[in-house]
């Protein structure tokens, strides 16, 4: 699906400056995030979710499902769910009294899903470009591993894919304009380039407009991703023991706990 619309559409829109002031993390980036959404949502008004959404009409639509289990199994395959799904507490308590709220650590920002089959898990990231700063975390490497094993257990290629959606802004008197737009695709990155910061909970990260969209195919996307990961957890784990482990090992070497 082409998100190329979404680039334009952007550029010179506006939203109003955090009334808190801070012109950082989720008080600079809602507005924005909640401004594609509305954009999206205009052109697939029966279609587009935020992810609370999704899940609460899934589980209206479906009352006769009350346990985790039944519940889980209305989602299309065992990969949405593990990628869609709270957890199984927050699952047995849902009601049509007990609706679930946005959160912050939800792992998409929209769902928008197509000929009721395909789904976009589309995650919109905000940048300030007056001011300089790392890449931010993108999605953790381990939950991306995950998601690999799922796929390819279940055979289950080709029926989602995950998109990034970059806003660059600058403060224009009492708003902050949209400067630029980038929508990039994950499964269309190579793997290797992948940067995996250990020491920030294992999250990927990267600028959106500086992902690699060179790769081609889901499956061997997965085969590749998990290698690339499997060798580097191996080589974080060498490291670690020769920095941590070694300098102290004379002075319990005769530990049998060990």
């Amino acid at each position: 699906m082409n998100y190329s619309f979404l680039e334009s559409e952007m550029i010179g829109k506006t939203v109003d400056k955090p009334v808190s002031g801070t012109l950082s993390g989720h008080a600079a980036g809602e507005p924005f995030d909640k401004l594609v959404n509305s954009i999206i949502r205009e052109r697939y008004p029966y279609s587009t979710y935020r992810q609370f959404e999704y899940l609460n009409k899934l589980f209206s639509d479906n009352s006769g499902a009350r346990s985790y289990t039944a519940r889980t199994a209305l989602f299309p395959n065992p990969t949405l769910a593990f990628l869609l799904n709270r957890g199984k507490s927050a699952v047995e308590k849902w009601s049509l009294s007990n609706l679930f709220e946005e959160k912050q650590n939800d792992t998409t920002d929209i769902v928008l899903i197509k000929d009721d089959s395909i789904f976009h898990l589309i995650d919109v990231k905000t940048r300030n470009i007056d001011k300089k700063a790392q890449p931010p975390n993108i999605i953790s490497a381990y939950k991306l591993a995950q998601m690999c094993a799922y796929m390819i257990d279940n055979d289950d290629f080709n029926t989602f894919d995950i998109i990034y959606v970059e806003v660059d802004w600058k403060v224009d008197r009492q708003y902050l304009k949209c400067t630029n737009a980038v929508v990039r695709e994950m499964f269309k990155a190579d793997p290797a380039t992948l940067y995996i910061n250990w020491a920030a909970a294992l999250q990927i990260q990267f600028h959106v407009c500086d992902l690699d969209q060179s790769y081609s195919g889901q499956k061997n996307w997965c085969y590749d991703y998990l290698r690339y990961f499997v060798k580097s957890t191996y080589k974080r784990t060498v490291k670690m023991k020769k920095q941590f482990a070694e300098p102290f090992e004379k002075y319990v070497r005769n530990d049998d706990s060990i």
